[in-house]
């Protein structure tokens, strides 16, 4: 049986957690350490874990294990996956979101809101893309992020990605709209994706600008599902 994380701050063998932005998976691990031990009056945390991965910048869902509730996060990582993603058409970026530096732009995007649609509904099904440089899947066991910023300080761009075959459910539209990216108008494209367990929305997002013909990169990202735990039923951290 799972449990979830009660209002009252009690802690439970699986917690859902709201992530916000600006903190890496880990810091919310480290603040549930640090609550648990203010609750309980002690210096010790159970061990914790997560099922899943969230960016810094991305918010949204993420299922944490404590104590005995770890052992359950092997089979919680593999299901399917709900996001809702900010897609950024004329803009590419060395981390594939806001966070890196531009690599590749252009002055002025036009695309008829029929060829976006059409475009997002060609994504649906099974394809193999690369995987971002930085991910946090590991690479002859170091984390791909963590190389892709050590080159970064050497002036370098990490280009040999692994390819992964990544499913898609569903794809919707669910906005466009324009905005001022560096004083440059750009657009954007807000997209519900349905995925399968590994599927990484960076890449996604790469693949819609090419298949439109820009550049494009991940503007925001927000995890609402995993398998049949929902983001409104998580408590924010």
């Amino acid at each position: 049986m799972v449990f979830l994380y009660d209002a009252d701050m009690e802690f439970k063998e699986v917690m859902l957690i709201d992530k916000v932005a600006g903190i890496t998976s880990f810091d919310v691990i480290r603040r549930l350490r640090i609550i648990y031990k203010d609750k309980n009056k002690t210096n010790k945390a159970p061990k914790m874990g997560h099922a899943g991965t969230l960016d810094p910048l991305a918010t949204g869902l993420m299922i944490i294990g404590v104590g005995t509730g770890t052992k359950k996060l092997g089979e919680l990582i593999k299901l399917d996956k709900e996001y809702v993603a900010e897609i950024l058409i004329g803009e590419s970026r060395t981390t594939s979101d806001m966070e890196g530096a531009v690599v590749g732009a252009v002055d002025a995007v036009e695309i008829s809101p029929e060829d976006i649609v059409t475009a997002v509904k060609k994504l649906i099904g099974t394809i193999k893309l690369p995987v971002s440089a930085y991910s946090a899947i590991k690479k002859d066991g170091v984390p791909m992020y963590k190389r892709a910023r050590e080159s970064a300080k050497l002036g370098e761009i990490v280009t040999n990605v692994p390819w992964r075959e990544m499913t898609i459910y569903e794809a919707e539209v669910e906005d466009i709209y324009v905005v001022k990216v560096s004083g440059i108008k750009r657009m954007i494209v807000k997209v519900r994706f349905f995925v399968a367990s590994g599927t990484y929305i960076r890449s996604l997002a790469e693949k819609l600008g090419s298949d439109l013909g820009y550049p494009a990169c991940l503007y925001s990202l927000r995890r609402t599902k995993i398998g049949k735990f929902r983001v409104e039923d998580a408590l924010e951290v």
